[in-house]
């Protein structure tokens, strides 16, 4: 893996007149990874986004793709998969790839870009009647037509059943092996921890956390969870030495010390028969940071 930077974004701030959407954000993307932007709606990333695929311009600061200003080989050898896409009418799933291939000079074979993204069940079909999840590997198709370097996800299985989700990620991680760098925008946090090698967390137009999902989790100290599913005397935990919070339906400790925190509750003949135990995870650590639950 080339450990260069593909892209490198540096201090951009895009404002509106109202609102200042993104903050003087720096990034380095190393070529070949898959990099994972992730934030809360009304975070900018979106804004970002579109900034560094050049949709938007940036108010101020540069970004830079393999060391040089963005120029006409950046949409050459760029890919994006828009959450939705506007498609011909009354064309097949075949012709929509053959009409899209068609708009540049070089572009992945026909038969190699079907079998990549799984399509073959569904060629003859009208691209307005296939499921969800295929509708979802067409947009990803589109944009692998041209063979590019650089691939941009937008949140690619939102809406999907956990099966169809699976095997968008089961084609992701078949295009990292292909030494292509992806940039990933999503809502759901094990989808982020599975396919990206880095990721940036962001919030009020700002880069809050940066780094390897794993390293970011570790370097929290974040210990486990110890949640409880039942009805429990809540004043029976106001002088445990652990910050815990109910959730909805259940109490949740955060603790480093299970051990002593299961005996703690025993000895307050606090109820364990519903008891789950986890580490805590790329999702939890993003509530902590942003005090905020990802919404879909």
């Amino acid at each position: 893996m080339n450990m260069n930077p593909i892209l490198e974004i540096k201090n951009i701030v895009k404002d509106y007149p109202k609102v200042r959407a993104v903050d003087g954000v720096s990034l380095s993307i190393k070529d070949g990874i898959c990099f994972g932007l992730l934030g809360p709606n009304g975070a900018g990333k979106t804004t970002l986004i579109e900034i560094i695929e050049g949709i938007l311009r940036s108010t101020s600061g540069e970004i830079l793709y393999k060391g040089r200003h963005r120029k006409s080989n950046f949409r050459n050898e760029a890919g994006i998969q828009f959450q939705n896409t506007q498609l011909p009418e009354a064309l097949t799933v075949k012709e929509v790839l053959q009409t899209f291939r068609n708009l540049y000079s070089h572009s992945l074979p026909l038969d190699e870009l079907i079998e990549m993204c799984e399509l073959q069940e569904i060629l003859n079909r009208d691209n307005k009647k296939i499921s969800g999840g295929q509708r979802q590997r067409l947009f990803l198709a589109i944009a692998l037509a041209n063979d590019p370097e650089l691939i941009f996800l937008d949140e690619p299985t939102t809406g999907l059943d956990p099966q169809a989700r699976r095997h968008l990620w089961d084609i992701v991680n078949h295009i990292k092996s292909n030494k292509k760098t992806i940039i990933l925008t999503t809502h759901y946090m094990e989808e982020a921890e599975l396919l990206c090698d880095e990721i940036a967390i962001m919030d009020l137009g700002k880069i809050i956390a940066l780094g390897p999902p794993a390293d970011l989790i570790k370097k929290s100290n974040s210990g486990h969870l110890v949640i409880l599913r039942t009805e429990i005397d809540e004043q029976k935990l106001t002088d445990i030495p652990w910050a815990w919070n109910k959730n909805q339906d259940r109490i949740e400790i955060h603790t480093d010390n299970i051990n002593e925190c299961v005996a703690t509750l025993i000895a307050k003949e606090i109820d364990l028969s519903t008891l789950t135990i986890r580490s805590q995870n790329l999702e939890d650590l993003f509530i902590r940071l942003t005090g905020k639950k990802l919404r879909e």
